[in-house]
């Protein structure tokens, strides 16, 4: 768990949250955060810009104060993949409990009661999600479930609760919460929030291939397909080599996948095989950060521990980004973790999803009111809401895709990591290939 990394990373992401908080207040750049050769850096405001949130009393129309413990709890379940061999999402459940913890001790809980987490964790077996489900389903005192990063275990899942109950995911791994009735999905499944791939290939680096790597394990498989999808569309020509989970000398997938000499390289991974990947390039001698475009599970402590900081590639983020020092929104949640939290944890995209997602769950209660609170309820505050979504893309529009109406998002932005905890957005917010 986070509470045992190491010293040196404590102290390293500590400092990185001391650096984003004073640059937060100074959102000025400076010249150590020169984009990569041939990108473009682009100028104004990260992460939603105006529509940043940047009060969280306000957005959870909260009480304030501590919430009174003599009340009867809220109850919100939630479920998340982790204890297991593949960890999409490791953790989800860090950012669901980081902001249980804030909202009862300064957000008032919801409606003076406090809120209590009900979790349930699928480790490896699809199994799992039917006991998940059952356990949920039958808790009269839970009206409505958080999920984490879940890729194994989601079918049965749904099976079981039957619609009874809304489901309110941030980032959805496979696309099977994309069309349940009950879901809504806040910050975009891997189909919409990955194919921006292809535009970003397309109209920033120009690229006419790419070579794309990625191990087969549930939840990565269904993102590689949404990043091929995307350069496909794009006119991109990707060669795509999927590798044995647990394999660690990764040369020959990356050579297989013509890396070395592709426009565009990515290195798909949850985090347990980040580091291959990165040591695999740098022995290919491929180092331009430029070409090197990767989804956010990289950017995470136990990968910058295995290589002494995080990989220097490109990273794309549908929420907002831990480093970017011109987001609004990121100074309230960086204050947050480091007064409820852990420094390790912070810079993680699945703790800054599910911390967002924690909060507007909450959102949806103390606007429906204590006294009112059934599935039904928050179910359609959830699906009518148009954000502002809590460290989201700056427009939200739940329903967009009539063949994924649960997605509320489907924009990525995109940024250069240049060592040193030096992040520069090469793109602002873009969505998937036209056509």
């Amino acid at each position: 768990m986070s509470r045992h990394a190491p010293r040196g990373l404590r102290i390293i992401l500590i400092a990185f949250a001391t650096v984003l908080v004073a640059a937060g207040c100074n959102s000025g750049g400076g010249g150590s955060n020169a984009p990569a050769p041939g990108v473009s850096a682009v100028t104004g405001e990260g992460g939603a810009g105006a529509q940043s949130v940047t009060d969280y009393l306000k957005y959870t129309s909260g009480k304030g104060g501590k919430a009174d413990q003599s009340l009867p709890p809220v109850s919100i379940g939630w479920i998340n993949q982790q204890g297991g061999q593949v960890e999409i999402g490791r953790f989800a459940t860090n950012g669901a409990e980081l902001a249980v913890k804030y909202i009862n001790e300064e957000l008032g809980g919801v409606g003076g009661h406090p809120v209590q987490l009900k979790t349930c964790f699928i480790a490896s077996a699809e199994e799992e999600g039917t006991t998940c489900g059952q356990r949920l389903a039958a808790d009269r005192d839970v009206s409505v479930i958080g999920m984490g990063g879940v890729a194994i275990g989601t079918q049965s899942f749904y099976s079981t609760i039957g619609g009874g109950k809304p489901v309110i995911t941030g980032v959805a791994v496979t696309p099977i919460d994309s069309v349940q009735p009950n879901a809504v999905v806040l910050f975009g499944d891997a189909t919409h929030i990955l194919g921006p791939f292809g535009t970003y290939a397309k109209d920033v680096l120009k690229a006419k291939t790419a070579a794309l790597v990625y191990p087969n394990e549930p939840g990565i498989i269904e993102g590689a397909k949404a990043i091929q999808k995307g350069l496909d569309a794009a006119g991109v020509q990707v060669k795509a080599i999927g590798y044995s989970s647990g394999q660690t000398d990764l040369i020959g997938p990356l050579t297989s996948a013509g890396a070395v000499t592709a426009d565009m390289v990515i290195p798909y991974s949850s985090a347990s095989g980040c580091v291959n990947l990165a040591k695999g390039l740098k022995q290919l001698g491929i180092t331009d950060a430029k070409k090197i475009v990767s989804a956010p599970l990289c950017l995470n402590g136990v990968v910058r521990a295995g290589l002494g900081d995080f990989p220097i590639w490109t990273f794309a983020i549908a929420s907002s980004l831990f480093g970017d020092s011109t987001d609004p929104g990121m100074p309230a949640y960086t204050k947050v973790t480091q007064t409820y939290g852990t420094p390790d944890t912070a810079p993680d995209p699945w703790n800054i999803v599910s911390f967002a997602q924690m909060m507007t769950i909450v959102k949806f209660l103390n606007e429906v009111g204590y006294d009112n609170i059934t599935p039904q309820a928050v179910l359609a505050k959830a699906k009518a809401f148009t954000g502002p979504l809590a460290l989201g893309a700056p427009s939200l529009q739940c329903g967009k895709y009539s063949d994924a109406p649960a997605v509320c998002n489907d924009q990525t932005q995109f940024f250069n990591y240049a060592g040193q905890n030096k992040f520069t957005k090469v793109a602002g917010w873009l969505r998937p290939p036209t056509s």
